[in-house]
């Protein structure tokens, strides 16, 4: 069966074994890599990605279920233990499918695979590695064509097809010289063609040099309060808490929010302007539907600093009673840029860190956050000097977002996210004791 086949069989299905409210997204994917580790190339592969994602609501009560085989036998025992979910779960009147709208077809392909071009341009990644980066160990690469025809139905009449099609390259690398190492990092792109090297990829050759340079760090002495520049390389720190313990499902309807009820208000400095943009032509292989059967827009969580949105399901939604969000894709975040380039943002800075990779624990509900800097360097008297070590950064990002010093007018496009580099004052940085 073709996956349009494999949607409309199951469906049937659904309804059938007495589903009141059904939707099931079936995809059949391929990806062809190179794998690379240690610096040479290790493997040459094909993947055959199949997945069926059921719902379904039966006397108000949810069952889901995932299976990667497409075969009839496979839909049927699917089905049947979808609903058979149902009868352990428990009623929630906010569970629901998307109603009818206007069904789309979006073609995203972009002509297809170019392996031999893929190949070399991986080749010559690992050259350009070898030459200019000596000591750069490329612990884990892989590079990728990925194609998928995917389907999404609901038995309130919704359809949307997408046929995509990208390139991937992921990179994970650490610098080694004698018994000197530096901690690990990695960078991800998602690629509609392959016209240049993969080094001149936003951010790839600087943290590549950021890694060398880290074979030497040093430890700040004593603790002050100061000021940190995020990069593009650290979007979880920053975008993603905002998401996980703010604007998303859970903490809007388990009520931990301290935004709950900011809708409207300025949450922010008014520099910052924060989107989940999967149309921008400079995202990737962006969403085009929502989880919950919607067709997806653009559109600004902050604008100039004012909460404009949360970014609720449908179920979350339902659940508190707040609108729900134009789309889901909240891998495809866009930053808007600043008016200061980021060399002018370092020069005005007497003591900080400039920030590329932060390892802490989970923040809480209140925003505290506490972790080391990884891959950072201490930027002293507007100058970027020596890489850190064991350096702790703890700040409340509530209270961080009133206090953004400048927003660069560059940002990194990896074709997930458009990030500029942003400054925050008032972040507490922790060394060693000071030396007498």
């Amino acid at each position: 069966m073709t996956h349009k086949e494999v949607a409309q069989y199951t469906l049937e299905a659904l309804k059938k074994a007495g589903a009141d409210k059904a939707a099931c997204r079936v995809s059949k994917g391929r990806k062809d890599e190179f794998n690379i580790e240690a610096n040479k190339f290790s493997l040459l592969r094909t993947l055959f990605n199949d997945s069926l994602n059921i719902k379904v609501i039966k006397d108000g009560r949810k069952g889901v279920m995932q299976i990667n085989k497409l075969d009839k036998d496979s839909i049927i025992e699917a089905v049947a233990g979808c609903i058979a979910l149902t009868t352990s779960a428990v009623p929630d009147e906010a569970e629901d499918i998307a109603e009818k709208g206007e069904n789309k077809n979006f073609d995203m392909n972009i002509g297809g695979a170019s392996m031999d071009t893929l190949f070399s341009r991986t080749k010559d990644f690992l050259g350009q590695v070898r030459d200019e980066f000596p000591k750069i160990i490329l612990e884990g690469m892989m590079t990728d064509f990925n194609s998928a025809k995917t389907v999404y139905v609901n038995s309130n009449g919704v359809e949307f097809n997408i046929d995509s099609e990208y390139y991937g390259i992921n990179t994970m690398f650490s610098a080694k010289d004698g018994e000197k190492s530096s901690s690990f990092n990695y960078m991800g792109a998602c690629l509609s063609s392959l016209d240049k090297p993969f080094m001149d990829i936003d951010m790839q050759r600087t943290l590549l040099e950021e890694s060398v340079k880290s074979l030497d760090t040093r430890m700040i002495d004593g603790k002050f309060v100061g000021k940190v520049i995020v990069t593009p390389a650290c979007s979880d720190m920053i975008w993603d808490t905002l998401l996980g313990c703010f604007l998303s499902d859970r903490p809007l309807v388990e009520g931990t929010s301290r935004w709950k009820d900011s809708l409207g208000t300025k949450v922010a400095d008014s520099k910052l302007t924060m989107r989940a943009s999967p149309h921008h032509p400079d995202i990737i292989a962006g969403e085009r539907f929502t989880v919950d059967g919607y067709e997806s827009k653009d559109f600004d969580l902050i604008k100039d600093g004012v909460l404009n949105s949360f970014a609720l399901s449908l179920y979350g939604a339902n659940k508190t009673g707040k609108p729900r969000a134009a789309n889901t894709a909240y891998d495809n975040i866009e930053v808007v840029a600043g008016n200061t380039p980021l060399a002018e943002i370092i020069k005005g800075i007497d003591k900080g860190v400039l920030l590329n990779r932060f390892s802490g624990a989970a923040p809480s509900a209140s925003g505290d956050i506490s972790g080391v800097a990884k891959n950072s360097f201490y930027i002293e008297n507007g100058k970027v000097t020596e890489a850190l070590k064991e350096t702790m950064v703890s700040f409340n990002i509530v209270d961080v977002l009133q206090k953004i010093v400048a927003i660069s007018s560059e940002r990194c496009v990896n074709g997930y996210t458009i990030l500029p580099w942003c400054c925050f004052d008032g972040i507490t940085i922790s060394g060693g004791e000071p030396r007498p």
